[in-house]
Parts: structure tokens; C-alpha cells; sequence
């Protein structure tokens, strides 16, 4: 019972990566605040896990709303241990073509919210003694992809925020690490994805492990480290990607090398 008398938020907790995250907590022993703008999902949820677990909608990008739910969840469950900043938004669009209304709403909820959660959240874990800090960033933060710009951008924000995050806080008992999902199989993801035709097996091809990957390994790295297990780690930005980020992107030649192999014999 890893979580057992400790309260976490996360935000984007739903579904998806949030979802497995609020589960995976609350089944080992913790209190759990949803976090959401799905308000149906988010409250089934929170009634799903029953006792110690409450959902309060929130637009992340607003600094006030953040203010609230850390208050809320503080007198809720009597303080706050863990925050699990992990709501964002993708947007695909080429620099020119994007506009700037775009930019900034990614730039919001996947960078700017991450900020407004740690500017409410840090008193009260202060205030227990110190805390953890999990922020989802991508791996699309560690290395650029065709055509996600804004996306990019905020993630690799988040990445080096963390980092700040971390060495600021270390001396609070404080610590912040990032994960980097690859692709994940959310309906944020797959319902675009799975809606073209061949793209699946396309982008599942240049992954190592040849799948997406499901949000319960991600949660299940993200509870690491939130939990004490992890406690000399801060300031680290982990893939969970399959081994997509291992990888320098140049053409898997293995067959062809064999084939030339055989013909050499």
C-alpha cells in the first residue's frame, strides 16, 4: 500500500493515462482528486473508486481554477502529496499555417498548467513536509515530429521545467520528475489515428516494441515515481515509449542486410 494516508491530484484524469494513474493510486492505499473538463467521465469515475476519491471540473489553463482545486482537495482530504499534472492537447499544423489562437491554447494547457498546478500545489506539500511532482511531458518534447510544432514546443518546456522544478525543491523534500509517453493507445490518440486508414500499422512499425503502448504502463511509471520507491529520483525526464526515443530513425536494414547475406553464401 504504497499510497496508503497520501493525497494526489491529476488532472486530465478521466480517462486515459489519468484514469490508469487515479486507479492505480487509490488501489494502493491513496486519496485521489479527478481533475477534468469531461465531467461525466470524471464523475463516474470518482463514484467507480468511492471512498477517497472526489472530481472537480477544472480548465487547467486557468491559473484561479488551480488555485481552487488545490484548495478543494486540501479540505477535501486534509492536504495534498502528489500532483500528477498530466492534461494536454495535441494540435497538428506547419509554423505558417497555424494559427495563433492554436498555438496558444496548446501552449496553455499543455505547458502554461503544469506551472499554474505546481504554483498551487507546492505550499500544501510544504506545508506535509514535502511531495512529489509527476508531469507528463512526450517524447515528443525530447525529439521533434513532422508538423506538431505547438506540441512540441510545450512538451519540451515541460521537460526542462521539470528540471528547475526539480533542483529548486530538492532542499523542500520536494521532487519533480517527467515521463515521456511514446504513442499510447487514449481515445485522444486513437480516435484520430484509427480514423485513417493504415496509420496504425504505419506508426506501430517505427516503434521498437511494435505497439502502442496502453495507459496503465504509463500510469504504473508515473506511480513509481510519485511513490517513496523513488525517492533519491528528481529532476527525470524517463521515456516510456517502446523504445521509439532509443531509436536514431535511420531504415531498419536488418532484412535486407540477411537477404544480402543469403546471396553471398
Amino acid at each position: 500500500m504504497r499510497f496508503g494516508g497520501k493525497v494526489a491530484i491529476v488532472t486530465g484524469g478521466a480517462s486515459g493515462i489519468g484514469a490508469a494513474f487515479a486507479r492505480r493510486v487509490h488501489a494502493e492505499g491513496g486519496a485521489v482528486m479527478v481533475a477534468d473538463l469531461d465531467v461525466g467521465r470524471g464523475q463516474a469515475l470518482a463514484a467507480e473508486l468511492g471512498e477517497r476519491a472526489a472530481f472537480r471540473p477544472v480548465d487547467v489553463a486557468d491559473p484561479a481554477a488551480m488555485e481552487t482545486l488545490a484548495a478543494d482537495t486540501a479540505a477535501a482530504f486534509g492536504g495534498i502529496d502528489i500532483l500528477y499534472n498530466n492534461a494536454g492537447i495535441g494540435c497538428y499544423g506547419l509554423t505558417p499555417d497555424l494559427a495563433i489562437e492554436q498555438w496558444r491554447r496548446v501552449v496553455a494547457v499543455n505547458l502554461d498548467a503544469v506551472f499554474y498546478g505546481c504554483r498551487a500545489v507546492i505550499p500544501h506539500l510544504k506545508a506535509r513536509g514535502g511531495g512529489a511532482i509527476v508531469n507528463t511531458a512526450s517524447a515528443s518534447g525530447l525529439h521533434a515530429d513532422y508538423g506538431f510544432t505547438a506540441y512540441n514546443a510545450a512538451k519540451a518546456g515541460v521537460i526542462n521545467y521539470t528540471r528547475s522544478l526539480a533542483i529548486d525543491h530538492a532542499r523542500d523534500n520536494i521532487r519533480a520528475n517527467a515521463v515521456c509517453p511514446g504513442p499510447v493507445d487514449t481515445p485522444i490518440l486513437t480516435s484520430g489515428v484509427d480514423a485513417i486508414p493504415g496509420l496504425r500499422a504505419e506508426w506501430e512499425q517505427v516503434v521498437p516494441a511494435g505497439r502502442f503502448a496502453r495507459p496503465e504502463e504509463i500510469a504504473a511509471v508515473a506511480a513509481f515515481l510519485a511513490s517513496d520507491d523513488a525517492s533519491a529520483v528528481t529532476g527525470a525526464a524517463i521515456p516510456v515509449d517502446g523504445g521509439l526515443t532509443a531509436h536514431t530513425g535511420q531504415p531498419d536494414l536488418r532484412a535486407r542486410m540477411e537477404a544480402a547475406a543469403s546471396q553471398n553464401v
